[in-house]
């Protein structure tokens, strides 16, 4: 059978395993810091708007393109615009995005799978080892970041080479509710720390006197990254779902689990961060440097860290098998590799290209591309310019160039949804998402 034909056995593996590829660094990793950054629960509601009014119809849209069309992001282009070639190229765009996206979100995974194995054994938080020290040293180390990224590349080849349901199915339907169970864990544990309350009052009180122009962009950017929106790869998942599946319904559940683990990380962290006097506005060395600090000062320290950091993992590595598959996909479709040898080939494409972004704190600091490391202009590149780009030539393309009656019955398709349904997201599509997109990416560029 070929992959174009494969297809979720369930609708609850494809919602599990499109919001395994939403939940990953944008929900654990990126939005505590930004939000610890923009002063807590203002920027959280923000967030939230956003994800709803912005990210839910973007998310509908890419839903749309692929199962309507059963194939893959550059195909399913091609189907609906044959005699318009150029939008096969937001398709490209989004492979290109996604291998590039990988080059450095593998980094970070390796980082994470080096610091849960250090977990495991309570070296994190052991008395000789200082967080800072310690992150230092494995970012700093070139050996140790290559190790990292090996086993990272590693898992995802290993599960993407056994296909969408054996594959990508399985291993999200296991490592998605073992992720919410460790969460709710680590929940309780920090809301029973005394001064606890301190963290979710920061967290969710909305204090709007520390909303500035760039934390509005934030958020919107953050809604993006953190539905996995604007690269096209859930137009690659939703190509495996079966007809009579409701796309709102989907589209919801996923929007509902990724909100709900964003809150989730909030709950888990800052009230351990404000209950041991630490600085919520620590950047991206929140989970590796301040968090095992406020562990090491707990009781059964070592185990509730060692959970964490493997919640890290599981959420990374579903994120990272859409960015994978994606990309499998498009080359799988021309039909000339098997998938298994596909997979693994590109495991190595990555691995090397990742090389760069892995030795940007160690042998290659002292590269700079516009003031930045290999890692931080890549990161740049991707999350600020293309994610926005690719979200707002997919807005156009299903406001204006896809036939509204296809939009219509698939939208609508085994859905209790009616035409006011229909109308409120075509308003969306047509009006407020392209033009708040536009209204990001121009202040994004005055920025810089």
């Amino acid at each position: 059978m070929s992959e174009k034909k494969s297809q979720w056995s369930s609708k609850l593996g494809f919602i599990l395993a499109s919001a395994g590829a939403a939940i990953g660094l944008g929900a654990i990793w990126k939005l505590p810091y930004v939000t610890g950054q923009s002063g807590g629960g203002a920027f959280f509601l923000i967030f939230v708007l956003f994800t709803l009014l912005i990210g839910l119809p973007m998310l509908l849209s890419e839903y749309v393109l692929g199962r309507g069309t059963q194939s893959e992001a550059v195909t399913a282009y091609k189907k609906i615009a044959p005699t318009k070639t150029g939008w096969a190229w937001v398709g490209r765009m989004g492979v290109l995005g996604c291998f590039l996206l990988l080059t450095f979100y593998s980094v970070v995974g390796g980082w994470i799978f080096i610091y849960s194995g250090l977990g495991v054994t309570g070296a994190v938080i052991d008395p000789g080892n200082d967080p800072s020290e310690l992150f230092g040293k494995i970012v700093g180390t070139p050996w140790i970041t290559l190790l990292g990224l090996g086993l990272f590349t590693l898992v995802n080849v290993l599960v993407i080479s056994l296909g969408v349901q054996n594959g990508i199915e399985k291993a999200s339907k296991w490592m998605m509710p073992l992720l919410f169970i460790m969460f709710i864990v680590l929940v309780v544990r920090a809301l029973t720390l005394d001064g606890a309350m301190e963290g979710v009052k920061f967290f969710l009180w909305p204090d709007f006197s520390n909303i500035t122009g760039k934390s509005i962009l934030e958020a919107l950017g953050q809604s993006f990254f953190g539905l996995a929106v604007g690269f096209s790869c859930l137009v690659t998942y939703s190509s495996y779902l079966k007809k009579d599946v409701s796309l709102p319904n989907s589209a919801g559940s996923v929007v509902i689990l990724t909100v709900l683990v964003s809150f989730l990380a909030g709950l888990a962290i800052f009230p351990v961060v404000f209950a041991f006097n630490l600085e919520p506005a620590s950047g991206p060395g929140l989970l590796f440097m301040v968090l095992p600090t406020a562990f090491s000062q707990m009781p059964f320290g070592e185990v509730f860290l060692a959970m964490f950091l493997l919640l890290f993992l599981f959420a990374t590595l579903t994120s990272s098998f859409s960015l994978y598959e994606i990309i499998v996909a498009a080359f799988i479709e021309k039909g000339r590799m098997s998938r298994s040898t596909l997979t693994m080939l590109l495991g190595v494409v990555v691995f090397i290209a990742a090389i760069p972004a892995a030795l940007s704190s160690s042998t290659l600091a002292d590269v700079s591309i516009f003031g930045k490391t290999i890692f931080d202009a890549t990161d740049f590149l991707v999350s600020n310019l293309m994610l926005p780009l690719g979200n707002l030539l997919i807005a156009i393309f299903i406001a204006h160039v896809v036939d509204k009656e296809f939009v219509k019955r698939e939208l609508l398709i085994g859905s209790h949804m009616g035409q006011g349904f229909y109308s409120t997201y075509r308003l969306l599509m047509l009006i407020v998402v392209p033009l708040v997109i536009i209204v990001v990416l121009v202040n994004m560029l005055l920025q810089y």
